[in-house]
């Protein structure tokens, strides 16, 4: 694949069926690699590794139903009583994380009413704390530890 701006992982990779699958830690299966997976496996194993948050707090394709809609989060973090705190949306490399991209989390964050929203396409990560006492967000230098959340 290509070279993303997060740390390298060891990246559990096979060929099926003539497509190149990874493996998923959190959903426990291989899954195909598309960019926008490349994306998400590096981001995973970033937090988990470098900013240390819990793997069993990490789900991947969490539904959710939107104005009669059903959606996906890419990444939910939950919190210790299983709350969602965190939604993370990945787009691929060449994709320009654009309004339209914090427009779609945002729409997601009506649902879920978490505490942080993160885009990345792997090269350029944005991360937002919400305030909802003040109906405002801000955004924050870097992704937060998770003794910091």
């Amino acid at each position: 694949m290509f070279t993303l701006n997060l740390p390298e992982f060891d990246a559990n990779i096979i060929v099926k069926d003539g497509k190149n699958m990874i493996f998923d830690i959190l959903r426990k299966r291989y899954v195909i690699i598309t960019p926008e997976e490349w994306v998400r496996q590096h981001f995973i194993h970033y937090l988990i590794n470098n900013k240390h948050y819990p793997q069993t707090f990490l789900a991947n394709e969490v539904g959710l139903l939107l104005n009669g809609t059903k959606k996906r989060c890419d990444t939910v973090l939950y919190d210790k009583r299983l709350i969602p705190q965190m939604i993370i949306e990945y787009k691929a490399p060449h994709i320009n994380i654009a309004q339209k991209v914090f427009d779609q989390i945002a729409r997601y964050n009506i649902v879920m009413k978490v505490d942080y929203l993160i885009v990345s396409n792997g090269m350029m990560h944005y991360c937002c704390k919400m305030n909802y006492q003040e109906q405002t967000y801000s955004f924050l230098k870097d992704i937060p530890n998770y003794e910091e959340l």
